[in-house]
This record gives structure tokens, sequence and C-alpha cells, in this order.
């Protein structure tokens, strides 16, 4: 693997387990046994290492949004992009935890932030769209921006909320099981829409998803 690569890497593992406030350049280097001057080679400062992952993690978002364009959108399809939600929160946590500090502090973060969220609300249209094509959801379009609004703030601000608001108790850390929860909630807001396959199967989802978070009524 590539030097650069191998920063990036590390910098993530590190910003998700520690935060990125108690990270600096020289823990990175140090985690990766190399000199300072080497990753300053590649990054020149820490914001610009965050800045390229969050590049990837643009991509990576609206490729798991992709719309197959030879064939119909599949109930299968469907559960996939929960999957894929859950995967990129997890995989890219540090981002949605520390947001409003990483926007606060990066002008070039927060323009490029901005740019990113009208793509992935566009794309998540093309989705609902496809799945209302499929006969999966009925909504009017009002309905579904609507909900693609709602679906947003609730993605971005998961990490943060579970973490700060004290609601699922005062020492709760961020885990897999939360994040499910999130996922929990987006399927909740998209019940009242649901038909055909995707209603007869919404049950036997939440309990999937309960049981996955360890929900407790």
């Amino acid at each position: 693997m590539k030097t650069r690569d191998r920063i990036l890497l590390k910098s993530l593992e590190l910003f998700n387990e520690q935060g990125e406030r108690t990270i600096t350049t020289n823990h990175i280097a140090s985690a990766l046994n190399i000199s300072p001057g080497n990753l300053y080679y590649y990054f020149r400062s820490k914001e610009d290492i965050i800045f390229e992952i969050f590049l990837r993690y643009e991509q990576s978002m609206l490729n798991a949004l992709a719309v197959p364009t030879d064939r119909n959108v599949t109930y299968m399809d469907k559960i996939g992009y929960f999957e894929a939600i859950f995967h990129q929160l997890w995989e890219y946590r540090f981002l949605h935890r520390d947001l409003a500090h990483l926007l606060e502090e990066s002008p070039r973060l927060r323009a490029s932030y901005r740019s990113f969220a009208k793509k992935v609300m566009a794309q998540a249209y093309l989705v609902y769209n496809a799945l209302r094509e499929a006969k999966f959801i009925q909504a009017t379009e009002q309905d579904v921006r609507a909900m693609i609004v709602n679906i947003w703030i609730l993605t971005t601000s998961w990490a943060s909320f579970v973490v700060s608001s004290g609601f699922f108790g005062e020492e709760v850390v961020l885990s897999p099981q939360m994040l499910r929860r999130g996922i929990y909630q987006i399927i909740c807001l998209e019940a009242p829409y649901l038909q055909g396959e995707a209603l007869a199967r919404l049950p036997d989802l939440l309990q999937e998803y309960r049981q996955a978070a360890e929900i407790v009524d």
C-alpha cells in the first residue's frame, strides 16, 4: 500500500477511535512509524488529511446511493441502501460526530460539504423516485422531498445525538448497534408511505433492526 493511502487509513482509524481533536499529525506519524517530515511530504496539515478523507467519504456515499440503470429497483436494493448508509456512518463516524467543529475550522471543507449535501439529496431523490416507480412507496413529490430532508437531518446528526443527548444513558458510546438504531428511525420515517412488498415486509424489517440495535421499550 502506498504511503499516502496508509496515512489516510491510519488517520481515519485514529480520528474514529479517539476523536479528531485529540489527534495531531505527530500522533499519526508515530502510529505509522514514519517521521513527521515524511508525513508532511504527502499532507501539509491535518486539515489536508481530513479534507482528503472527506472526499473519499463523499464518493463512497454517492456510489452507495447509485440507482440501477438497466433494471427496476428491487426490494433487496432497498435494503441495500439501508446497509450502505449504516456502513458509511460507521466507517466515517468521526465526520458526523465532530461535524460542527470540522466545518467551523475549515472553510474549504464547509464549502465542499454544502455541495456534497446537495448532491446526496439529489441522488436520494432519484432513489425514491425509482422506489415509487417500482411500487414500493406511494408518496407525492412534496412528500418525497420532505422525507429526504428529514432523513438527511437524522443521518447527519445521529452520531452526535447518541453521544451528547443522554437519551440512551449518560456514558453511552457510539457503536454499530447505536448506528443501527439510526437506521431503525429512518425505516420509521418511511413507514407511512410504504406499499406492496415493502409494506408486507415492514414488520420483519422493523424487528430485525430492533433486535440489532437492542432497543428496549
